[in-house]
């Protein structure tokens, strides 16, 4: 009886050591366990949807976004449209000014000469007369000749602002 009290003893201590390397092997593999918990643990990045869902979604954005676009392109419009106005009024300000000094520069010519041909006609009516009455007629009509000079300038001018103005109405008209 001894011996098979022995046996069994020794039975019961093997199954014992066998039973504890069970428990430390599964310790080993399971006190990792939370770790692998959350390595395995499956994340969503991206979500599918229905294909309507995509469509009410760009509908809305659009419906969103379309007045704010429009608005937009109307203000570049404008702005465009107001820019070229400038442009021209600018040409024609250029043009204005180049006929400016065009008829300056012929109006001077002429000025010279006709200013000549007054000057020779007074210091031949001086040398004629030689009184101090006929010199106050000179100053009188050397400024008369002036103020024909003023004058037919100031015509000149009106006459290029009138052009000038007739182009933008055409231009303006045409616009429309």
């Amino acid at each position: 009886m001894a011996s098979s009290l022995s046996a069994s003893v020794s039975s019961l201590q093997s199954s014992l050591q066998l039973l504890d390397n069970s428990i430390s092997t599964l310790d080993e593999g399971v006190h990792d366990f939370p770790r692998l918990c959350k390595v395995l643990q499956t994340t969503r990045h991206f979500e599918l949807l229905p294909e309507p869902t995509l469509r009410d979604a760009q509908r809305s954005l659009l419906d969103e976004i379309s007045p704010s676009i429009a608005h937009l392109l109307s203000l570049a419009t404008n702005h465009v449209e107001k820019l070229a106005r400038r442009e021209q009024g600018l040409k024609a300000k250029c043009d204005l000014q180049e006929g400016r000094l065009s008829s300056k520069s012929e109006s001077r010519s002429s000025a010279a000469r006709q200013n000549q041909a007054s000057a020779a006609a007074l210091r031949a009516r001086m040398a004629g007369a030689g009184s101090g009455d006929n010199a106050a007629k000179a100053l009188h009509l050397k400024s008369l000749v002036q103020k024909k000079e003023r004058l037919k300038y100031a015509v000149e001018r009106l006459e290029l602002q009138s052009t000038q103005k007739e182009r933008q109405l055409r231009k303006s008209m045409a616009a429309q």
